[in-house]
This record gives C-alpha cells, structure tokens and sequence, in this order.
C-alpha cells in the first residue's frame, strides 16, 4: 500500500511518500504565501522521484499549520499526532519528543507505542523557534547555516536576559557595541532558545528517551545547548525536518486500513 504524509509548515511543506512502511521518496518546497499551491508542488515532486502517479496513492494524510489549505489530502492529523507517530517509527524506545521548527517548539509526552498522552506548545514568541537563530543571525551579521558551528568555539557564556525576539536583538546590538566575541554570542543565542525549549519541556515531565526533531534539530549549536541545558542525550534523526511528514504518511497508512 502506497501512503502519503503531507506536512504544511509555516516556512516549508515536507512530503513523504511510503510503501508498505518503507519510504519511496520525500520533498519539500518553500510554503511562500500561496500554501496550497506549496503543497501541490511539493507532492508532486515526491510523485516524480518514486516515478508514481497521484493515483497510485491510496491515502492522503495532511498536517501542519496550512494543513487545511491541502484540498486533496483525505484527512488530517495534528502536528502533535503526527510527531508522536514519526518519532515512535523511527526510535520505538523515546518518550519525550522535542520538534522545533521556524514558528514553533513544542515538547510531547508519547507512550512509547506512538500514542500523545500530554504536550506543551511555545507559540507565543519566536524566541522558542527558528527563526529567532535567523532574526539574530542577521543581527550577528553572520549567514544563518554557520551560525551553530560559531558557537561551539566559544569559550564562555553569556546570559542573554531578553524573553522577547525584538527586544534579543537590541541586546545583541549592545553585545556588538561592548566587542564581544561573535562566538559568544552565537552561544548566548542558542542558549537562549535552549532555556526556553528546556522549560517548556520540564512542564511535561522528561522521561527518556529523548528526541530532537524538525529542522532546528540541524542546528549542531543549538543541539548541544539543548543537551546542556536538559543534562540528557538527545536522539536525532538523519532527517529531522520530515519526520512530522512521516507520521502523516503513517496515519494515512492506519487510516486505509494498513497498520
């Protein structure tokens, strides 16, 4: 049986395709302003790469935050849901799951069979998210992929005291001004995305084991603040940005009648 997961994230749309529990193919494009338009091109190139046909698909499952704007997805599933259902595919043993993408973190406490049995959600400020490491790249005046490997050759810590996106980058510029090292205040970044990420986590309860997924979990700066911060190791998947997709594409596969 042929499935597939489609993932609507507030920056990029993550598809995966799957056979028989087995991926074939996986994709993701830009969501941009026009969502459904994202998601339409982004299974349509997972199509492509495992040389399929929209109807050998025989269920469509949709998450994500623009997972309402994927008309031809047969139902949907909480991002929650979807996480829980991806990280138990790929690591039977973990508990408590940490997803952190561009908008939004959250932290799931799942049975260990890939069912939620409670969760938290930073939604309110950016300063639990990616794109604050974007927001404060550009501070840093440093591209945003070498942002992680700038801090893991710092020396010291810094405490970055602001809760809020708008008010870190003024503290930043106050950084810049004192000549502070651009590696200590990478560090200072990921910490502080770290505290926030470990303390929304703690509200739930850690009970291991633990895993780090969406696309801050390519983050090896924020990674080892996490793992600092928490004081527990983290298991991280190859391809952590999919792995909401993939729980989609397993819920398809329980939906047609396939687990």
């Amino acid at each position: 049986m042929i499935t597939a997961g489609v993932d609507c994230g507030a920056k990029n749309t993550k598809v995966v395709i799957l056979k028989d529990g087995n991926i074939l193919s996986k994709s993701t494009v830009l969501s941009g302003f026009d969502q459904k338009g994202a998601a339409k091109q982004a299974f349509e190139e997972a199509l492509k790469q495992a040389n399929l046909a929209a109807g050998d698909v025989a269920h469509i499952t949709a998450t994500g935050a623009g997972k309402k704007e994927v008309d031809f997805a047969n139902n949907t599933v909480t991002e929650v849901g979807a996480d829980a259902k991806g990280v138990n595919n790929l690591f039977p043993s973990v508990k408590t799951i940490i997803d952190v993408g561009a908008e939004e973190g959250r932290a799931i406490k799942s049975d260990g069979n890939g069912k939620v049995i409670d969760f938290a959600i930073n939604e309110k400020c950016a300063a639990g998210a990616g794109s604050f490491t974007e927001s404060m790249a550009r501070a840093l005046e440093v591209p945003v992929e070498d942002l992680g490997d700038l801090s893991l050759k710092s020396t010291r810590s810094i405490q970055m005291n602001a809760q809020c996106a708008v008010f870190a980058e003024s503290e930043v510029v106050t950084l810049v001004h004192a000549k502070t090292p651009k590696e200590d205040m990478a560090k200072a970044v990921h910490d502080a995305i770290a505290s926030r990420i470990t303390s929304m986590v703690r509200k739930i309860g850690v009970e291991n084991d633990v895993a780090l997924i969406g696309g801050v979990a390519k983050n090896k700066g924020f990674v080892k603040s996490l793992k600092d911060d928490l004081e527990v190791d983290l298991k991280l998947p190859e391809d952590p940005e999919y792995v909401t997709a993939l729980g989609a594409a397993i819920a398809a596969s329980e939906r047609a009648g396939g687990a």
